[in-house]
C-alpha cells in the first residue's frame, strides 16, 4: 500500500513538472523576440512553424530531466519520512538560483476584449480646456499687472448693466484650520467655540445675514457641547437659509497627498454627522485653502449628488490667463469621461488670496478698506496704509460707489451678470464686535446700493449655493447642468505657485515618516471596518450579537474621525507647526492601537469552529498584535513568537478582495521551527537572521518565511512549533561585504556568513522571471533582465542631495526653492553590502551613513516575483538644509513625459517643461509614477506620498525627505527639523507593452500563439491612439501590485499558548471570486441610533479601476476574470443572506434607486465608485 502511495505521488509529481515544462515552452513560443509580426496574415507556413515548435516539448522535457528526478528523489524520501502528504521542497539550480517546485494548478487570465476597449478609448472626451494643453501654450512670465500685480488692467463701459443689472452675493465665511499653528482643541477652545457661539446669535438677530461653514469636526465638537435650545437654533438657520454646510467633509482635505480612500471616508463622515443630528445635504464644495487642486475630488463631489464646487489656490499665470479668457468657471470633467455624467460646475476665484483684500475686487489696496475688522483702534490693519471707514450716511454713497467699481471690475472676469464675494479670512468673527462691524457696515452699503436703480446692481449677503442658485436662474437652466458657453474642463492644477518661482512643491514630501504612520491607519481602518461588518453580520446571522463587542463600533467612529483629521490641507501636508504634528501622531497611534483591537475581537470570532465557545475577554485578547509601536515617531517592532513543542496558532489575515499568493513573515525565537498549515500540513519554510546593524545579528530572534496562498478577505489558521526535525527548514546563505572597512561581524550558528573584506565585482540576484544586478562598489542596482527577453535593461538606481537657495527666499514646510540640480550623495565611508539568499526571497542590504536600502526580490509565482521591492530606511537629522531625493535612470525612452496618480484614483499624465523652474516639474506621488515608450513601462509603486518628476528622458525620481532649518514665509514660522528615521517602502515594476492580451493562463496558451499574430497589427494602432490622448491607466498586475505595497497581510499570533485554544477554522467571506478590476473600498457599518453601535445597514463602496490590456499579462499568479462591470451580489457573501440591496449616492444622503432583494446583480462603468445599503441577514 506504501509503496503504491510512493509510486502515485510520484507520478504526480512528474505530471506537475511537464505541465509546468510545457506552460513555460508554450510561453516562450508566444514571446520569442525572434519572432517577426505580419500583422492580420496568417499564412499556412506560419502552421508549420508552430507545429516545430510544439516538436520543442520532447527537447524541453530533455532539459527539464534533472529537475523530475530530484523531484521524483524528494517526493520518495518524504513519502517514507514524513506524515500526511509530502512537502515538495525548493531546490538549488546548477547556476545556484532557487527552483521552486510547480504548483498544482494553472492560473487563468481572462479579460474581456470589451473590458479592453475603455483605455483604447474610442471616444475621446470632448472638452474646451485640457489643463496640459494649457500649461504647454502659457508662458508663465510674470509680468507686473498694475493694481492686480499678477493680472492685468480690467476696465468697463458704465452702461453694461442697463439691460441686466448686476448681481452680488457677499458671502461670509470663516476659515478654521483642524489644526495648523495650534491644536485642533487649542483651536476650538481659543476660537471656534466663539465663533459659532457668535453665529447663532448674530444671524438671529437680522433674517439677511448669511454665513457658511466648512469643517464638520470643529463643528460636530460644538455641538456635543451646546443645549438642546441653541441646537435647535441652529437647524433653524440651517432650514431657512441663513447657515449653509458647504462641502461638509470631516475637514477641508488636501488634494495632493490624500488617497481617495480616506478621502471620501471623511467626506462620508461628514455627510453622515449632518444627516443624523442636523438633517441637511451639503449642495456645494468650498476649496479656499488646499495647495493645488486634484480632479479627484470634482468627481467625489459630484458622486456625493453636490453640483457646485468652488477652488482657489491655482498657478497664478493659470488664473491670469482663465480670466483674461472668461474662463474662470467651467465644467470639471473626468479625462477619462466620453459624456457629461462627471460633470459639475466649478467657480476659481481670480485673485491672490481668499482674504478681504483680495476678493472684492483687482485692487486689495481698495477691498481691504471694506475689512471693516480693520476699523483703526483694532488689532490688525492694511498694510497699504488706508484704514476702512466706518459707514455713516456722510459717507456712504462715496464708499458704496467705490465698491461697486471693484464689483464691477471682478465681474468683468467672468460671463454671468452674478458675483460672488467672499467675505472673511483664518477664524474670523470670533469676537461680536467684528460681527457688527462687518455685518451693519454692509448692510448700509447694500441698502444704499439697492436704493439706487440707477446704479444697475442688486447687493446682499449670501450663501455658496444662493450665488450657485442664482447662476443657474440668470442662463435659465437646472442646477447640475451645463450653463451655455461655459467651458468644458479637464486635468488638474498642480503643482502650484502663489507668486514669482515660489512653487508649493516641497509640501508633497515634507514630514514622510507621518504621510507613511497616515496610509498604515489607512489600510488599517479598511482591514477593520471590513473584519467588524462581517462578524456582526455573521454573530447577528447566528443571534450570538449579545455576546460579541457591537462596542468596538465606537473605536471605529473615532478612527474614521482620527484618519479624516490627518487629510487636513496642514496635516497629511507636513506643514504644520512641531507640537500640533505630535498631537495629529498621538491620534493616529491611538486609533492604530484601537483598530488593532477591532481586528482581533472580529478575526477571533470569524475563526472559531463552535461560535458558541466564543468569550470576549478586554483583558485578555484572543490574538496578539501583528507589530507594536513604542510611541507615535517610533518605527514598528514585529511580534516574536515564543516557541515550545506545543504548537502555536497565528491567524493570517489577507485584505485583498483577490486571492494573493505571499512569501509572510514571522519572528519567532528558536531556529528550530517547524510550520504547518490548518490541518497540519507542514510548509517549506526560509529561515533567516534578523540583524541590528550592518554586521550585528539580533541574538535569538529569527525570520520564518512561509509561501502560502491567501483567500480574497480570508483569515488563514497556520501552525509554528518548536521542532528538531529540520527537513523543511531551508536556511538563506548570507556574504558580507565590508569594502575595506575593519568592522566586527557579530554572528550564529544557524547562519554560514560569508566575509569579504574588499570586493568590487558586480553580482545579481535572480528568479524565474527576472535577473537584477547590483554595483560592487556601491551595492545599488544596475539593470534588470527579464526572462525571455534578450537584452538586459539598464536600471540604476542614485541617491542624490538637493540644497536650498542662499538668498532671502529658501526651501521650507511648503516651498521647494532648490540652489540648482541634484548633487550626488556622497558619504564618508564605504558602504556595507549584504546579500542573503533564499528559496522564497533574496535581498541586497546596502548600510550608508543616513540610508539604508534593501532591494528585495521575491521567488514567487504572480504578482511578487514579477517587481522588485524596494525600502529605504532614511535619517537625515544631521543634515542641514538638504533635501535627500532617489532616482532611477533608464534606457527608456520618454522623452520629458512621465506619469503621476492623482489619490490613488486616477494618473494624470506630466511633461517635464523646460521654460518653468526644476522645482515646477515636481508633482504629488500618492501611489505611482511611470515612464514608458513603445516597447516598455516603468512604474515606481510607493506605500507613502511623496514629490515625484522625470527631470530626463529615461529618469524617475523620489524626493525622501526634506531637513530646512528656516521658515518659507507662508504663515507657518518653523522649518522643518523634527525629522524622523522613517521607512519608505516601494515597488519597481518593469513591464513591456505589447499587444493587448486576453488570457495567458496554461490552457489558453495555444489560441494566444495564433491571435498574437493575427491582432499584432490592431492592437498597435489602438495603442498609437491611447498615447496621444490625455489620459493613460495602470495595468492589471500594476493595480496589483500596488494593493499588495498597500494592504500588507496581518499575521497575529494566539495569545493562548496552553492548553490548546479551541478548534480554528480559516475563514472564507465570498463564495465567488470578484472581477479582477472590481476593487472593494470599503465595507462600512453605518451608526446605529445609539451613536456607539451599529445600524443593521452596511454601506459596500466598490471601484471599478480602469486598466490598459496593452501591458503583457504573463503568470499573474492570481485567477484573474473580467465581467464587462457585471457583479452579482446575493451570491457574494458565504453564509450571509442578502436582505436588500439599495444603490445610493457615494456618501449615503440621497437613493439612487429603491431598496430591493431581487435585483441584487449590479453594474459599474470603468474608473467608477458607487456605494450600495446593503442588509445582510
Amino acid at each position: 500500500m506504501k509503496l503504491k502511495k510512493q509510486v502515485t505521488v510520484c507520478g504526480a509529481a512528474i505530471f506537475c513538472v511537464a505541465v509546468f515544462s510545457l506552460y513555460l515552452m508554450l510561453d516562450r513560443v508566444q514571446h520569442d523576440p525572434t519572432r517577426h509580426h505580419n500583422g492580420g496574415n496568417f499564412p499556412r507556413s506560419q502552421i508549420s512553424v508552430l507545429q516545430n515548435r510544439i516538436e520543442q516539448l520532447e527537447q524541453l522535457l530533455e532539459e527539464n530531466h534533472e529537475i523530475i528526478v530530484h523531484i521524483k528523489d524528494s517526493v520518495l524520501e518524504l513519502t517514507a519520512n514524513a506524515e500526511g502528504q509530502p512537502v515538495l521542497l525548493p531546490f538549488h539550480m546548477p547556476n545556484g538560483s532557487w527552483m521552486l517546485p510547480p504548483e498544482s494548478r494553472p492560473n487563468f487570465y481572462s479579460v474581456s476584449s470589451q473590458d479592453c476597449q475603455f483605455s483604447l478609448g474610442s471616444k475621446p472626451p470632448q472638452t474646451d480646456l485640457q489643463m496640459l494643453a494649457v500649461s504647454a501654450l502659457l508662458p508663465y512670465d510674470n509680468q507686473d499687472g498694475g493694481v492686480w500685480k499678477q493680472g492685468f488692467d480690467i476696465t468697463y463701459e458704465p452702461h453694461e448693466w442697463d439691460t441686466e443689472p448686476l448681481q452680488v452675493f457677499v458671502v461670509p465665511h470663516s476659515h478654521n484650520d483642524p489644526g495648523w499653528i495650534k491644536t485642533f482643541d487649542k483651536y476650538y477652545f481659543d476660537q471656534t467655540q466663539h465663533i459659532l457661539n457668535c453665529m447663532v446669535v448674530k444671524l438671529q438677530e437680522d433674517p439677511r445675514r448669511r454665513f457658511i461653514w466648512s469643517e464638520i469636526s470643529f463643528f460636530s465638537k460644538w455641538w456635543d457641547n451646546i443645549s438642546a435650545q441653541k441646537r435647535a437654533a441652529v437647524r433653524r438657520l440651517v432650514g431657512n437659509g441663513q447657515l449653509e454646510m458647504a462641502t461638509g467633509g470631516w475637514v477641508m482635505p488636501d488634494e495632493a497627498n490624500s488617497h481617495y480612500f480616506a478621502m471620501i471616508d471623511q467626506l462620508i463622515e461628514g455627510h453622515q454627522w449632518l444627516e443624523k443630528n442636523i438633517g441637511v445635504m451639503p449642495r456645494s464644495g468650498w476649496a479656499v485653502d488646499p495647495f493645488g487642486h486634484s480632479s479627484t475630488m470634482p468627481y467625489l463631489l459630484r458622486r456625493a449628488n453636490l453640483t457646485s464646487m468652488l477652488i482657489q489656490r491655482v498657478h497664478y499665470a493659470i488664473k491670469k490667463h482663465f480670466a483674461a479668457t472668461q474662463n474662470l468657471e467651467f465644467m470639471w470633467r473626468q479625462s477619462w469621461a466620453a459624456d457629461s455624467s462627471t460633470d459639475i460646475l466649478c467657480h476659481m476665484m481670480p485673485f491672490y488670496s481668499y482674504d478681504v483684500p483680495h476678493t472684492c475686487g483687482p485692487d486689495p489696496k481698495i477691498c481691504c478698506q471694506f475689512d471693516f475688522k480693520r476699523l483703526p483702534g483694532g488689532r490688525i490693519n492694511c498694510p497699504w496704509k488706508v484704514p476702512p471707514k466706518a459707514i455713516t450716511s456722510a459717507n456712504v454713497a462715496e464708499r458704496a460707489l467705490l465698491l461697486l467699481d471693484q464689483y464691477r471690475k471682478k465681474s468683468k472676469l467672468y460671463r454671468s451678470k452674478v458675483l460672488l464675494v467672499p467675505l472673511g479670512d483664518d477664524f474670523r468673527y470670533d469676537k461680536p464686535q467684528e460681527w457688527d462691524a462687518q455685518f451693519l457696515n454692509y448692510q448700509r452699503l447694500f441698502d444704499y446700493l439697492n436704493a439706487h436703480p440707477d446704479l444697475h446692481v442688486q447687493a446682499q449677503f449670501g450663501t455658496l449655493s444662493d450665488y450657485f442658485d442664482a447662476l443657474y436662474k440668470r442662463v435659465g437652466i437646472v442646477p447640475g447642468m451645463r450653463p451655455p458657453s461655459f467651458p468644458v474642463l479637464s486635468g488638474d492644477f498642480f503643482s502650484y505657485a502663489d507668486r514669482e518661482d515660489h512653487y508649493w512643491t516641497g509640501y508633497y514630501t515634507s514630514r514622510p515618516f507621518y504621510k507613511s504612520l497616515g496610509r498604515v491607519l489607512e489600510a488599517h481602518l479598511r482591514s477593520a471596518e471590513i473584519l467588524y461588518s462581517l462578524a456582526v453580520s455573521h454573530a447577528r446571522h447566528a443571534g450570538m450579537d449579545s455576546k460579541y463587542p457591537l462596542s468596538d463600533y465606537a473605536l471605529l467612529t473615532d478612527a474614521r474621525r482620527n484618519l479624516g483629521l490627518f487629510q487636513h490641507h496642514d496635516a497629511i501636508t507636513g506643514t504644520a507647526k512641531e507640537a500640533v504634528v505630535v498631537d495629529y501622531g498621538v491620534r493616529l497611534l491611538h486609533s492604530l492601537t484601537n483598530l488593532k483591537q477591532v481586528v482581533i475581537n472580529a478575526a477571533h470570532y470569524l475563526v472559531l469552529a463552535d461560535k458558541e465557545a466564543y468569550h470576549y475577554d478586554l483583558a485578555t485578547p484572543f490574538l496578539g498584535p501583528d507589530e507594536t509601536r513604542l510611541n507615535q515617531d517610533s518605527l514598528p517592532e514585529k511580534t516574536v513568537i515564543k516557541l515550545d513543542a506545543a504548537p502555536r496558532f497565528v491567524i493570517v489575515f489577507n485584505p485583498l478582495e483577490q486571492e494573493r499568493l505571499s512569501v509572510v513573515f514571522l519572528l519567532v525565537n528558536t531556529p528550530r521551527v517547524r510550520v504547518a498549515s490548518e490541518e497540519g500540513q507542514p510548509l517549506a519554510v526560509q529561515l533567516s537572521a534578523c540583524w541590528t546593524s550592518a554586521t550585528d545579528m539580533a541574538p535569538e530572534v529569527y525570520q520564518v518565511s512561509v509561501m502560502i496562498r491567501l483567500q480574497p478577505l480570508g483569515l488563514t489558521v497556520l501552525q509554528v512549533s518548536k521542532s528538531f526535525d529540520s527537513h523543511n527548514t531551508l536556511r538563506s546563505s548570507v556574504r558580507l561585504f565590508l569594502h575595506g572597512r575593519d568592522l566586527p561581524v557579530h554572528k550564529h550558528e544557524a547562519f554560514p556568513v560569508r566575509i569579504i573584506p574588499a570586493a568590487t565585482e558586480d553580482f545579481c540576484l535572480e528568479n524565474r522571471q527576472m535577473q537584477a544586478c547590483f554595483s560592487g562598489t556601491s551595492g545599488l542596482l544596475k539593470s534588470v533582465h527579464r526572462v525571455g527577453e534578450e537584452q538586459e535593461r539598464r536600471l540604476q538606481s542614485h541617491f542624490l542631495i538637493y540644497g536650498t537657495r542662499s538668498t532671502k527666499d529658501k526651501s521650507g514646510a511648503y516651498l521647494f526653492l532648490p540652489d540648482g540640480e541634484a548633487k550626488p550623495y556622497i558619504p564618508k565611508d564605504s558602504p556595507v553590502v549584504r546579500v542573503t539568499e533564499g528559496p522564497f526571497f533574496s535581498e541586497v542590504a546596502v548600510y550608508y551613513q543616513n540610508i539604508q536600502t534593501v532591494v528585495r526580490l521575491y521567488n514567487v509565482p504572480g504578482v511578487e516575483g514579477l517587481s522588485l521591492e524596494v525600502s529605504c530606511l532614511v535619517d537625515i537629522r544631521d543634515q542641514v538644509n538638504k533635501e535627500l531625493a532617489l532616482r532611477f535612470s533608464t534606457d527608456i525612452e520618454s522623452k520629458g513625459a512621465f506619469f503621476t496618480d492623482l489619490n490613488g484614483f486616477q494618473i494624470q499624465p506630466r511633461q517635464y517643461l523646460k521654460k518653468l523652474p526644476l522645482q515646477a516639474n515636481f508633482y504629488p506621488m500618492p501611489v505611482m509614477a511611470y515612464i514608458q515608450d513603445s516597447q516598455s513601462r516603468l512604474t515606481l509603486h510607493t506605500a507613502q506620498a511623496l514629490g515625484a518628476s522625470s527631470l530626463s528622458s529615461g529618469q524617475l525620481e523620489v524626493i525622501l525627505d526634506r531637513r530646512l532649518m528656516q521658515d518659507d514665509n507662508r504663515g507657518l514660522g518653523q522649518g522643518l527639523k523634527d525629522n524622523k528615521q522613517t521607512w519608505h517602502r516601494f515597488r519597481l515594476l518593469l513591464e513591456r507593452r505589447s499587444a493587448a492580451e486576453t488570457s495567458s493562463g496554461f490552457f489558453s496558451k495555444l489560441a494566444s500563439v495564433v491571435r498574437d499574430w493575427v491582432y499584432s497589427s490592431i492592437q498597435a494602432e489602438g495603442q498609437e491612439a491611447q498615447d496621444g490622448r490625455p489620459v493613460s491607466f495602470p495595468s492589471l498586475l500594476s493595480h496589483m501590485t500596488s494593493m499588495h505595497l498597500n494592504t500588507e497581510v496581518l499575521a497575529m499570533p494566539v495569545t493562548q499558548e496552553k492548553p490548546l485554544p479551541a478548534a480554528l477554522r480559516s475563514f472564507q467571506p465570498f463564495s465567488a471570486t470578484m472581477p479582477c478590476d472590481f476593487h472593494l473600498l470599503n465595507l462600512r457599518m453605518l451608526q446605529g441610533e445609539d451613536d456607539s453601535l451599529p445600524s443593521m445597514e452596511t454601506a459596500l463602496i466598490l471601484h471599478r479601476k480602469g486598466f490598459d490590456c496593452g501591458l503583457e499579462a504573463r503568470n499573474l499568479g492570481f485567477n484573474c476574470t473580467t465581467t464587462l462591470g457585471t457583479l452579482s451580489l446575493s451570491s457574494l457573501f458565504q453564509g450571509l443572506e442578502l436582505a436588500s440591496v439599495q444603490p445610493s449616492s457615494l456618501t449615503l444622503m440621497y437613493p439612487l434607486a429603491p431598496a430591493s432583494s431581487n435585483n441584487t446583480v449590479i453594474h459599474l462603468d470603468p474608473m467608477e465608485i458607487a456605494t450600495f445599503r446593503l442588509r445582510l441577514g
